[in-house]
């Protein structure tokens, strides 16, 4: 009898687990689109590449706006529709309004070039290019080149009121920071090596004037921030700067994704109050000293957890469809 009721419970179990809905992320795989484009990936890296020899701003640009797409409800590409007369859409969240204008352009310039194939038409995702387009500047900018897990869907919808309190501001502490990241199954050694994307970043003025002008009562300038530095960002950003103005978040090698953010780190040169706060707390502090020491160390983290990433709220069925324009619903 005691056989026979734990055959009925592992029947039951087996059963609950049969129903329950596969984890869209198990259904990405690296040579999704091996028998109807094949030669995506070459067709999305040209396109890239010709974008990058335009403007240099194709790479922050298009790594911040994988990151932005990725932490509002997945990585689905409801970040580069356009709002309408009835919808106002994630991009024009106040937290968006300063992706630059190059990212879009990037993932649009690589949708049209995949299209102009016959037989890759409205075959692949707008989500699955900007994941190719991520990996792309990454690698033109000295980072570390990967496989891609492919097999995205694109979102059927996108508003402004969804990005509320989903992506990590300037200010956040380490517990801020780690909280937001593991709500999307990060942990805090993916969350350090996410963060070293600001090596080839901008910002503007406004983003971090409190760390150089009206800190605390105490102090008007971030003790933190490394005197010389703060000299210098307050002669680049005066206090009535026009806003508009960014500037490089790396101050020395600003035009390579490398591992110098972290050196910058260790020398009290992180632009953000969330960028040094990694070599402040101690319990992020080897992760820093570490990486900062070996490159090889950080690119094979760097690789683990932007793979992690890009299987967040992955669509996929009836919950997704392949756009035609990436800006629009179809």
């Amino acid at each position: 009898m005691a056989h026979f009721i734990t055959f009925l419970l592992v029947l039951s179990l087996s059963l609950t687990f049969s129903l329950l809905p596969e984890t869209a992320s198990a259904q990405l795989r690296q040579n999704y689109y091996a028998k109807t484009c094949p030669n995506v990936e070459s067709i999305v890296r040209n396109a890239v590449t010709q974008k990058f020899r335009q403007t240099f701003v194709t790479v922050p640009a298009t790594i911040r706006l994988f990151f932005h797409d990725c932490f509002v409800q997945g990585c689905d590409a409801s970040v580069i529709i356009q709002s309408t007369g009835s919808n106002k859409a994630e991009k024009d969240h106040p937290d968006n309004l300063s992706l630059a204008g190059d990212g879009f352009d990037t993932v649009i310039k690589a949708k049209q070039a995949v299209d102009a194939v016959p037989s890759c038409r409205n075959k692949v995702s707008c989500a699955d290019i900007l994941a190719m387009a991520t990996r792309d500047v990454i690698a033109l900018s000295g980072g570390p080149s990967y496989a891609v897990e492919l097999g995205r869907l694109d979102e059927l919808s996108s508003t402004a009121a969804s990005v509320n309190g989903k992506l990590p501001h300037p200010d956040f502490n380490l517990n801020q920071l780690n909280s937001m990241f593991a709500a999307h199954g990060l942990t805090q050694t993916d969350m350090i090596a996410l963060s070293a994307a600001h090596t080839v970043g901008f910002s503007h003025c406004s983003k971090f004037s409190n760390r150089i002008y009206n800190f605390s009562r105490q102090s008007a300038v971030d003790p933190t921030l490394n005197r010389a530095y703060a000299t210098q960002l307050q002669q680049m950003c005066p206090k009535n700067v026009d806003p508009r103005i960014a500037i490089n978040m790396d101050p020395n090698t600003p035009r390579a994704f490398d591992n110098v953010y972290y050196k910058n780190l260790q020398q009290g040169k992180g632009l953000f109050t969330s960028d040094q706060v990694l070599f402040t707390d101690k319990r992020s502090k080897p992760v820093v000293n570490a990486w900062a020491a070996n490159s090889n160390t950080f690119n094979s983290a760097f690789i683990t957890a932007i793979t992690k990433l890009g299987r967040v709220g992955v669509k996929t069925g009836r919950n997704g469809n392949i756009r035609r324009n990436c800006d629009a619903f179809n």
